[in-house]
């Protein structure tokens, strides 16, 4: 067995199969596939993955009423920030104060539907349901008795986490104030600091969510498949991990099937995974190109037109001695999409070839800083929503969207689509698990071992 800690003990892979493993939960890990058994926890511990690091159950005390609490008070704090100003200011003897759902409402009107439900989905709409849905789910389980269709739910929750900016939008918001500080006196509503509230709130529900014990306690833990092998891939064996609820499944011959818990639908392997990745990327790339070229807004002064690209943004923060702003805004609009970009294609590159295990961690390693730092991206498109809904007193002095905001947000939800379509699955794929994998896997699988190489 591998060494434990206390604080963060390591599931076990090495124990053979024996005829009560079935009564063992049994996980296989959704980053590197190992079969591993989950050691009991105890409250504030968590499980790792042996051979990748990945964590596969958090432990919490009292997880139903601490993500209740969260998320109660979450939506308390979200609906005082729609209830009241978001930012007002003045300039030149105008003066203009918006809510938080103008910053959508504008762009809609300025002929950008696209962006403007963007925002609204990712800073209000989506964090509603999440909490609703985390509210519903921790009542029934409070109750002993789910509500109805509360596995529905529960399989929506995982989808919906990396869509949720709130936390994103607030440092967009710094950067539109430190924007206009220059230009007019900015005064902060109640409705901003309820929503860095609700940010914050937000972002601690969704940590302190225990998949692993909700779905135990929704439906329970159905016996592992027969003759399971720890410590070998899962694939191998013709099982799989749902990546909805974790429980290992048997799959057909044909290599798919639905989990026997949440009914998610299962494959060994995400079908046609680099295929998909390529064209996303490829797509991300052309739509790159305007992204930098078309101006992203128009700044109107006096009757006076300026159009500001992503870049030229970046030169303006750095001519008023914003540096930081400005670092801010080029790592997240231009090093992050290009870095991201770059990242995923090399790794669907190199995924068809051979590698020590060192390499296998640090291509991992690459992929979950990629899959992690994509949606900050979205802080220039917020920094456009916020201002082009705020400065807006005609000739005098107002902004408008350009054509690269529509651009520049394709590029930041289609990165983030490719890094969830990419299977990290396959960087764990070699030439000593191929001749065992079920033949439907390896129809799935882009491991061709006539295609290996020596790492670089």
């Amino acid at each position: 067995m591998a060494s434990l800690r206390i604080d963060h003990p390591v599931a076990q892979d090495t124990a053979p199969w024996h005829p009560t493993a079935r009564r063992r939960r049994l996980r296989a890990c959704h980053e590197c596939d190992l079969l591993v058994a989950l050691p009991p926890l105890r409250p504030h511990q968590r499980a790792s993955c042996p051979r990748c690091g990945h964590t596969l159950s958090h432990r919490h005390a009292r997880p139903a009423q601490r993500s209740l609490a969260l998320a109660i008070t979450a939506l308390i704090a979200l609906v005082a920030a729609l209830s009241f100003p978001f930012i007002r200011f003045e300039a030149r003897g105008v003066s203009n104060a918006i809510q938080l759902t103008d910053t959508a409402i504008s762009l809609v009107d300025f002929h950008e539907p696209f962006v403007g439900i963007l925002v609204l989905l990712t800073v209000v709409v989506l964090p509603v349901f999440y909490l609703l849905s985390v509210i519903w789910l921790q009542i029934g389980l409070l109750r002993r008795r789910p509500l109805p269709r509360s596995r529905r739910i529960a399989r929506a929750l995982v989808q919906l986490s990396p869509w949720m900016m709130a936390d994103v939008f607030v440092i967009g918001a710094l950067v539109s104030l430190i924007k206009i500080a220059g230009m007019a006196s900015v005064d902060l509503g109640l409705s901003f600091w309820s929503f860095c509230a609700f940010a914050l709130l937000l972002l601690w529900t969704s940590r302190s969510l225990d998949i692993d014990w909700m779905w135990f306690s929704l439906a329970g833990e159905p016996p592992a498949p027969e003759h399971c092998r720890l410590g070998e891939p899962a694939a191998a064996q013709g099982v799989t991990g749902c990546p909805t609820c974790g429980l290992v499944n048997r799959l057909s011959h044909f290599g798919r099937g639905r989990c026997a818990r949440c009914g998610e639908r299962l494959r060994f392997r995400n079908a046609h995974s680099l295929q998909r990745t390529w064209a996303l990327l490829l797509a991300a790339v052309i739509l790159y190109i305007p992204a930098n070229l078309y101006p992203i807004m128009t700044t109107t002064s006096l009757g006076s037109e300026t159009p500001s690209t992503i870049i030229g943004g970046v030169l303006i923060f750095l001519s008023h001695g914003d540096w930081p702003i400005a670092l801010i805004i080029f790592t997240a609009s231009v090093v992050v999409p290009i870095g991201k970009i770059m990242a995923m294609a090399w790794l669907c590159i190199v995924v068809r070839r051979r590698g020590q295990l060192s390499y296998r961690h640090k291509r991992l390693k690459l992929y979950r800083i990629t899959e992690f730092i994509g949606r900050w991206s979205m802080i220039d498109v917020f920094v456009v929503a916020i201002l082009v809904s705020l400065v807006h007193a005609g000739s005098l002095l107002a902004i408008t969207p350009g054509p690269a905001a529509l651009a520049f947000a394709s590029v930041v939800v289609i990165t983030m689509l490719a890094a969830i379509t990419f299977d990290a699955r396959l960087i764990w794929d070699t030439r000593d698990v191929q001749p065992h994998m079920p033949a439907a896997l390896k129809r799935q699988s882009p491991y061709s071992p006539v295609k290996e190489a020596d790492d670089v």
